[in-house]
């Protein structure tokens, strides 16, 4: 029996809202304040916070309704907000002095990211100078802060992969996201040129996978704080592959059971071909949800229990997404294939989910030809190729 989700209730009754300004939401290339505004009356924004702080914890299967539900409405929107929440989950994991400098000092702060270490440091006393130029960094019109990535040299003379947290006032935002899907996540670079970042700031990726960060056993009543960092960061990325396919599951069903074609009159709705891809695109997003809501189910009792995952669960959860994903762009390809030539207007919202839905499978932990080498050699019992991540 699943437990009662208040959040999944309140967000209810600000989604038409939020699909209203999904158009406007494209034209801004931006998540609308009000759209920001709205989450965070309801507190959503709170959802992984500390409880310390004044956050929810709610588990994960709560969380994953809650995104898939608001992709519906707009996938741009439930992108920035998945990452802006989970995001949160990350820098728990970060020592207490960072904690209280960010939500301290304010609890409805949020951290945007562009995590690929891409960004450049030099060593000085009690920290590093950062530089980049950070992109793809979703919502940041909406953050305080940003985590960005980096390598950093160790004393064994090998590079760590790490995590910097950088404040609003250390980076430029470079306004430069025109992209075909998720138009309105608003995922633009980051401009970063020699800012300091204390040691308090910085993480090694691989602490916050065993459980040996900074802010590791901060709170040991919490049931999410005892997990790996990435299957929480990464969660959102199918779960708004899933909402786009349920919504398209509705949206083609609304349309095609009175569209008649052009030059015959016949009731496309009624047509033989139109039932079958219908069909087979239910039981195939329902199957990319059942997959989906096994992992969360099972990220979050390993979370409570505050046991670690082994390398071949880890595994299998990186990669169930990634399937997931991709039988979610097979059920909306499906649809818009058969959805006719008034699916490709700009008003028409078939055409919009089948562009985000491209997107959300574009994503580096979404790719099923990576996903697929991963679980392949764990099948096999061979060595993880360090350059599949």
């Amino acid at each position: 029996m699943k437990k009662p989700n208040p959040l999944l209730e309140d967000l209810k009754s600000v989604l038409p809202a939020i699909a209203a300004n999904a158009f406007a939401a494209e034209k801004d290339r931006s998540v609308p304040a009000e759209n920001i505004a709205l989450l965070k009356g309801i507190g959503m924004h709170r959802a992984f916070l500390p409880k310390k702080y004044g956050g929810m914890e709610i588990s994960l299967p709560q969380f994953a309704q809650c995104i898939a539900l608001l992709a519906g409405a707009c996938a741009s929107t439930a992108w920035a907000m998945s990452l802006l929440c989970t995001h949160s989950h990350q820098m728990a994991m970060f020592s207490v002095k960072l904690q209280d400098e960010v939500w301290g000092v304010d609890p409805d702060a949020t951290a945007s990211s562009s995590i690929a270490p891409f960004g450049r440091t030099e060593e000085v006393p009690g920290g590093v100078t950062f530089s980049g130029e950070m992109g793809w960094s979703s919502g940041c019109d909406h953050a305080e802060w940003a985590i960005m990535g980096f390598r950093r040299k160790n004393a064994e003379g090998t590079q760590d992969y790490c995590f910097a947290v950088v404040p609003r006032s250390d980076y430029q935002i470079r306004d430069d996201w025109y992209a075909v899907g998720m138009r309105g996540s608003g995922s633009k670079t980051l401009i970063v040129d020699q800012a300091f970042v204390p040691e308090h700031r910085i993480q090694k990726a691989k602490d916050m996978m065993e459980g040996k960060s900074a802010g590791f056993g901060l709170y040991p009543d919490s049931r999410i704080f005892f997990a790996p960092y990435r299957p929480y960061f990464a969660s959102g990325f199918s779960t708004v592959g899933l909402g786009v396919a349920e919504r398209m599951l509705e949206v083609f069903r609304e349309k095609t059971k009175n569209r008649v074609r052009a030059y015959t009159g016949a009731a496309v709705g009624a047509a033989t071909p139109a039932l079958m891809r219908l069909a087979e695109s239910t039981h195939q997003v329902a199957a990319a949800r059942a997959l989906l809501e096994k992992s969360w189910d099972e990220i979050a009792e390993h979370s409570e229990r505050h046991e670690y995952p082994s390398r071949g669960t880890l595994a299998f959860w990186r990669t169930n997404q990634g399937y997931a994903t991709k039988m979610c762009i097979q059920a909306v390809d499906r649809l818009m294939e058969a959805a006719g030539g008034g699916a490709w207007f700009e008003t028409n919202e078939l055409q919009r989910l089948f562009r985000d839905v491209h997107l959300a499978g574009a994503h580096a932990y979404t790719d099923y030809d990576v996903c697929a080498q991963i679980l392949g050699r764990e099948l096999m019992g061979l060595e993880p190729d360090p350059a599949m991540v």
